[in-house]
């Protein structure tokens, strides 16, 4: 039988028990725990770690509990000070290691926290349900490691500079969230949207957005990080207007994507050297070339043999099949062509369409 997987609390969660709980010790109450309401309507009971008080204003921190999710502020101290005042409202403020926006395109406008719109609900509820009637707070949030944190997350992509963002829609974190993770990362074409381009550049992982960045001249604003999930991040980009993809990446995903899978983790789908040992025998290669292809475990290793056996040019119809598999994936509804690099950033094989997408976005090729 499976282990129950633990469900944890957002960061938006303890920001909100944080300031609740700093305006109750404020009141002079000693609070080990507090209740939150959720967008959704639950009530969550949350510990607190920490709380004192001065005479304006009073502050409290939660421990980031994420449950059974891997998530990178697991276990991080959170903390609200909440300075009262005598005109209504909440004012939220980034404090020590919370993000700032700079760019637009996101749930948040440019030059405010990096509070999501869900968590924002979530504080200003706690925060005014525990006022004085006729008061208003300023929340200042500190999460002292966020600054060092932000670096693992896509953060700088997005243009969220000086830590990292508040974020969770419903308050709770369920473990290994697929969905969450998809959410993450569908900001970034909003962005890319925001900025005026109809033109877009999925890299599957960071290597493969340097390359496009650094070694190619493509404009840094429009490459985007897919992570797995090229799939859902083809829908997004279609959905949302946009007119064409440049696939970049490494053949060992874009060979996946030749054979129709558009979700590349290898624990759902993994056909790379079975779907390169069928473009190599096509192209004309020996019973040999083809077994040995089949012999290898990476697709490293296959483009040793197929060097020795020069049958180069699969890659560039690799690269067609991808592009025709992915556009086709949307309904026609994107253009999208295909550039393969190796991980020191040569290019293997390219479509003509990544030529004119590509050539259309400024980039340096020869």
């Amino acid at each position: 039988m499976s282990k129950q997987m633990r469900n944890g609390i957002t960061t938006g969660t303890c920001v909100a028990a944080a300031a609740k709980a700093a305006i109750l010790t404020w009141q002079g109450l000693t609070v080990e725990h507090v209740d939150v309401t959720t967008p959704q309507g639950r009530i969550l009971t949350v510990p607190i770690d920490a709380a004192g008080a001065n005479e304006k204003s009073g502050w409290a921190r939660v421990i980031k509990d994420a449950g059974d999710d891997p998530d990178i502020t697991h276990g991080t101290g959170i903390e609200a000070v909440v300075e009262l005042c005598l005109q209504p409202g909440v004012q939220i403020v980034a404090g020590i290691g919370v993000g700032t926006v700079t760019k637009p395109g996101l749930s948040v406008p440019v030059g405010q926290p990096a509070v999501n719109p869900g968590p924002r609900m979530m504080i200003e509820k706690a925060v005014s349900e525990s006022l004085p009637a006729g008061w208003g707070a300023v929340v200042t949030i500190n999460i002292p490691q966020g600054a060092e944190l932000a670096k693992r997350t896509l953060n700088p992509q997005l243009g969220i500079v000086g830590g990292l963002s508040v974020i969770g829609t419903t308050g709770i974190v369920e473990p290994m969230s697929e969905e969450a993770f998809k959410n993450s990362l569908t900001p970034q074409v909003d962005m890319v949207k925001a900025l005026g381009y109809d033109s877009i550049v999925f890299a599957p992982g960071k290597i493969g957005q340097n390359i496009a960045i650094n070694c190619y001249n493509l404009p840094p604003a429009t490459v985007v990080q897919t992570s797995n999930f090229i799939g859902h991040m083809l829908e997004y980009t279609a959905a949302q207007g946009m007119k064409q993809v440049l696939l970049f990446g490494h053949l060992g995903k874009v060979v996946k994507i030749a054979a129709g899978v558009f979700h590349t983790h290898n624990r759902v789908a993994d056909a790379r050297l079975e779907t390169m040992a069928a473009y190599a025998g096509a192209a004309g290669a020996s019973q040999q070339a083809i077994c040995d292809i089949l012999a290898c475990t990476t697709t490293e290793a296959a483009m040793t043999v197929i060097a020795e056996h020069q049958l180069e040019q699969i890659y560039s119809l690799l690269a067609e099949r991808a592009s025709q598999r992915a556009s086709r994936y949307v309904f026609g509804d994107l253009a999208v062509g295909t550039v393969i690099v190796t991980l020191q950033g040569k290019i293997l094989g390219m479509d003509e369409a990544a030529r004119k997408i590509g050539g259309t976005l400024g980039w340096n090729i020869t």
